[in-house]
């Protein structure tokens, strides 16, 4: 087995949700309804899914789960723990495409919390082709999340792509 794929499980720990913190780029937002059913959910079928965490114990993927873990009756039934396991990434675009992708795997995320990460990431020099590829978006949404000019977006986009020379990419679009 490849030790990457199973390493986040073998992690597998119960911490004092205390401990916890959520993140500051999380895009998606649920209802106070659908929190309610993710209570519902867990005191129904039993904790599920662990929470996804950094090192330093800051949280990749389950903010709701987290959340809800903080409400009765889950707060005296769990005795104020959570489920969690621990991913490490390289730098902070990580951890945004860890959440990013973990959330858009189920559901929708919110347009404006969607720019500011497209923004970070840009400034942070990810390519619109890394961006694309770890947040599974094609360029055009990337583009429409960037908030550049369309000329100064395919000037991003002829400089970052060597492969093709300007005429061949413009009929590519």
């Amino acid at each position: 087995m490849d030790k990457k794929m199973v390493n986040p499980l073998s992690t597998l720990q119960w911490v004092e949700r205390s401990r916890i913190s959520p993140n500051d780029y999380n895009p998606n937002k649920v209802s106070k309804q659908n929190l309610e059913l993710l209570k519902q959910s867990i005191l129904a079928n039993g904790w599920t899914l662990p929470i996804v965490i950094r090192p330093d114990m800051t949280i990749i993927d389950g903010f709701h789960r987290w959340t809800v873990a903080g409400e009765e009756p889950l707060f005296s039934m769990l005795e104020g723990r959570v489920p969690v396991v621990v991913v490490e990434h390289k730098d902070k675009a990580g951890n945004i495409y860890g959440t990013v992708t973990h959330n858009r795997a189920r559901g929708t995320h919110l347009l404006g919390p969607m720019k500011a990460i497209v923004k970070e990431l840009m400034n942070e020099g990810k390519s619109v082709n890394e961006i694309g590829k770890q947040l599974g978006m094609r360029p055009e949404e990337v583009f429409r999340l960037s908030d550049f000019s369309k000329e100064d977006f395919l000037k991003m986009m002829i400089k970052q792509d060597q492969g093709f020379s300007k005429a061949e990419f413009i009929t590519k679009i």
